[in-house]
């Protein structure tokens, strides 16, 4: 195996990790957010984001950019309101969450019934939730790994499909999120196998507080509800693909990148546009440097947000293609403090080089395995190895999937710090001499 463990500033040199353009990753946040906005998937501003990339990337020098279409189902958000009409008359703040169903044009009004969890929520006697309007709150905290978004996450994934097979009207959550700003927290929830849509939306969290206080009152509370997003057919969505190309074909390709496509309340800047920022400005300094013994393929992919469908796509496209490794960046802006591999041998020779060259930047080993994300989720399910390069998630469920996801919650100094962590992770997996064994492909693939 080829020795990379130089000091970090020879690693870092011009002949090995070349300068990309000054702040190309901040520029590339603040051209996406700012010359598209939004990017709901599998719409119109979608395809814009596609046709800016194309002419971004090429003008970076990447080679063989090209947009790979696909189609899936749409859905789009319409007007969103509730208000508490007794015992105590007062407005909310709300937004419906993907692939909600709608009420009538004039909305729909109802007694609520609370739980403290989804799993209150599931064992409620039918009759308890039949006719009423659910609201479920909880208590997500921040953590710097962000492992509680997947506890809480799930009320907003199955809740919404819990209460529709318990005969609930609609469904109110509290936002999945961290912050205490009047600004709700969208997201996707797919309705499980029975479940009929019916309205369903998340509360910010100070709204969602003060319903709690209201049913504390032990009165019946009432609310009248207007939600009417609605499916409109389907449409094209697509993956944008760039590459920067190898020495050695048969050494197989290192698949990185981020998504695209954002929910349409914010303009996307921490989800997604710093990811594909990250991994673009990491693979625009090996473009610049030394050619690399593998390929690296950059992939900005599509329709992440409502269920992975670029990530699906990626993989039965290229399913019969040889995949080196794989890594993406789905968390944010800041800083990478940790990294975990996911290798054949967890303690070999990578691992050591690794641990030494971004010990450089204080990034340290984590424990436990790489699981990757939603977008390369397919191909490390058919077992390609992957490396997580963890960022700091503090943050982060302050402003996810809110209107609040502008280009101003963007730290420079944080993003540059991450750009250089992929940089050096970037060189090391695409230019080493270990074969990257695979991984089994995990069950079910």
């Amino acid at each position: 195996m080829r020795s990379l463990l130089l000091p970090i500033a020879a690693l870092l040199s011009s002949s090995s990790l070349a300068a990309p353009p000054a702040d190309l990753g901040y520029e590339l946040v603040e051209g996406l957010t700012t010359e598209v906005g939004q990017r709901l998937a599998g719409t119109e501003a979608e395809a814009r984001a596609r046709a800016w990339a194309v002419s971004r990337l090429r003008s970076l020098g990447f080679a063989n950019v090209r947009i790979e279409p696909f189609d899936m189902p749409v859905w789009v958000r319409g007007a969103e309101t509730a208000e508490v009409i007794a015992p105590f008359p007062q407005k909310l703040v709300l937004a419906a969450l993907g692939n909600s169903g709608a009420t009538p044009e004039a909305g729909l009004t109802a007694e609520v019934v609370g739980f403290p969890s989804l799993d209150a929520l599931k064992a409620a006697p039918d009759a308890r939730v039949r006719g009423k309007i659910v609201f479920v709150w909880h208590r997500m905290t921040a953590t710097q790994d962000g492992s509680s978004y997947g506890y809480f996450g799930a009320v907003r994934r199955s809740g919404p499909s819990v209460a529709s097979k318990k005969g609930a009207l609609a469904i109110l959550i509290r936002s999945i999120g961290t912050d205490h700003h009047r600004v709700p927290h969208t997201g996707v929830q797919t309705w499980s196998d029975g479940a009929q849509p019916i309205p369903a939306a998340a509360l910010s969290v100070p709204d969602a507080d003060q319903l709690e206080r209201i049913l504390s009152r032990g009165k019946p509370v009432t609310i009248h509800l207007v939600l009417t997003p609605r499916m409109t057919g389907t449409h094209q969505s697509g993956n944008v693909i760039a590459e920067v190309p190898g020495r050695d074909a048969g050494a197989g390709v290192v698949l990185i990148g981020g998504h695209l496509d954002s929910w349409d309340l914010g303009t996307g800047a921490i989800d997604d546009a710093a990811g594909i920022a990250i991994t673009t400005a990491a693979a625009k300094r090996i473009l610049d440097g030394s050619k690399p013994k593998r390929t690296i393929r950059l992939v900005w992919f599509g329709a992440e947000e409502p269920g992975g469908f670029g990530g699906d796509a990626y993989a039965r496209a290229h399913d019969r293609e040889k995949h080196a490794l794989t890594a993406e960046a789905d968390f944010g802006g800041d800083r990478v403090w940790s990294f975990r591999a996911s290798l054949a041998d967890p303690k070999g020779a990578l691992t050591a080089e690794l641990t030494n060259v971004l010990g450089g930047f204080g990034v340290g080993p984590g424990a436990g395995a790489a699981h990757g994300g939603t977008d390369i989720g397919p191909m490390v399910q058919r077992g390609t190895p992957v490396i997580d390069l963890e960022q700091d998630g503090t943050r982060y469920f302050d402003i996810h999937h809110t209107a609040d996801d502008t280009l101003d919650k963007i730290d420079r100094a944080q993003l540059n710090q991450a750009i250089d962590a992929w940089s050096a992770m970037l060189r090391v997996v695409a230019d080493t001499d270990d074969p990257l064994t695979p991984l089994p492909p995990r069950e079910g693939h």
